[in-house]
């Protein structure tokens, strides 16, 4: 199995900017953590996160020092083009100080363009609902150029679009008073899955012509849908609008980011609850470390021929040592697939920092603690564990 990590294997920790730096207040994330009205599901604002718009240089040393070779952020469309076409030179500037930073302290830098928050201009004209919404994502991805035209090697154009179509879903049926699913996912919005691949494939493209070298791909979240004997068809059926369609669509990319924590089992009748006494993340997700491993297989088998990248795998806990044993089974997976055959070419630990999830700090994520009021990073032993691997580019004996 394979045990040695091959030259050139990325490996790194993610994180996102809305999550991470604060003060975010042209977003529409901003904006819908301070509408009155809400949605239910918002416990506290971001706020100032983990300020890491000011001290992303401290979370870079901290990386580095770890052993980490590289480290995924994202750069926030609200900040850049804060206005319809009006495009902040500034905030170009700092993401590009940001890539700089990242390669003087040894780190290859992994840009996404869009990790679910869009500018509230944005959101204001319809999101991806609007007609010229797949347009306006790639003149953002082509104004971006001056932060990855040079030094960055990766980039992300969507993180998990297929989340973003089913929240549209999801929203919809909320402000419509709609049934919502007692168990797993409602079905992404096929306009908004379509105007997605779309806006893809034009930001691919927009990256292309300002740097023919970076490698462009995009992640999609994967929930490894297991059928019970009998349900096969019913979770082929299942599957396809929730992920194989956004998998299927990254043939001819540079690369396709796989993102997994657990697993959804499939019935006759749709997705059932984890078992009752399955053991619980801080998420409410049930802990299944296999959960990576079989969705680089199931990833692989949907869109054969495009390599592979793990760019979140994590665990929600208060207990270090179950992120220890979650990631150890994790790893065990990517090896026993790399062992098989399946062309992975690097992994991302969601996330670095104990950050904002969307509504609330409550899941705690991160390789490093930061916090709230001082917002002092503190490395768990995690950290140190995980960095290892990148110091010594051998993965746990364990996990081999």
């Amino acid at each position: 199995m394979h045990n040695l990590l091959p030259d050139g294997f990325l490996w790194g920790a993610s994180t996102s900017a809305h999550q991470t730096e604060g003060g975010n207040v042209n977003s529409d994330w901003w904006a819908m953590e301070h509408d009155s009205a809400g949605t239910g599901h918002i416990k506290e604002p971001s706020g100032d996160a983990c300020d890491s718009y000011h001290r992303w240089r401290e979370d870079m040393d901290l990386l580095a020092a770890l052993g980490f070779t590289d480290y995924r952020f994202s750069i926030e469309w609200a900040r850049i083009e804060p206005a319809p076409g009006e495009f902040s030179r500034a905030a170009l500037d700092h993401y590009r100080r940001m890539a700089d930073g990242a390669r003087e302290r040894g780190l290859r830098p992994m840009v996404t363009l869009h990790h679910f928050t869009a500018p509230q201009w944005f959101a204001r004209r319809g999101g991806w609902s609007a007609p010229e919404a797949a347009g306006l994502f790639a003149r953002y991805a082509d104004a971006a150029a001056p932060v990855y035209a040079e030094g960055v090697e990766h980039v992300c154009t969507v993180n998990e679009p297929n989340m973003i179509a089913t929240m549209a879903s999801y929203l919809h049926l909320l402000t419509t008073g709609g049934p919502l699913p007692a168990a797993g996912l409602p079905e992404p919005d096929p306009a908004v899955t379509q105007v997605l691949i779309e806006a893809h494939r034009r930001a691919v493209e927009a990256v292309k012509s300002r740097a023919s070298h970076v490698q462009t791909g995009w992640s999609v979240a994967n929930q490894v849908y297991q059928p019970l004997p009998g349900s096969e068809e019913v979770t082929a059926a299942y599957s396809h609008p929730r992920e194989d369609v956004f998998l299927q669509a990254a043939a001819g990319d540079d690369w396709l980011g796989v993102q997994s924590y657990t697993r959804t089992r499939i019935g006759p009748d749709g997705p059932i609850p984890a078992p009752e006494a399955a053991e619980r993340t801080l998420t409410g997700w049930e802990y299944y470390p296999p959960a990576l491993g079989e969705a680089l297989r199931h990833t692989a088998a949907v869109a054969p021929g495009t390599p592979l990248i793990v760019t979140e795998n994590g665990i929600a806990t208060a207990d270090d040592t179950r992120r220890i044993a979650y990631t150890t089974g994790a790893l065990k997976g990517l090896a026993a697939a790399m062992a098989d055959g399946i062309d992975v070419r690097g992994y991302f630990h969601w996330s670095a920092l104990d950050n904002y999830e969307w509504g609330t700090y409550a899941p705690t994520f991160g390789l490093i603690h930061v916090d709230r009021r001082t917002f002092a990073r503190t490395p768990k032993p995690s950290a140190a564990w995980l960095g290892a691997v990148g110091r010594t580019r051998t993965l746990p004996e364990d996990a081999a």
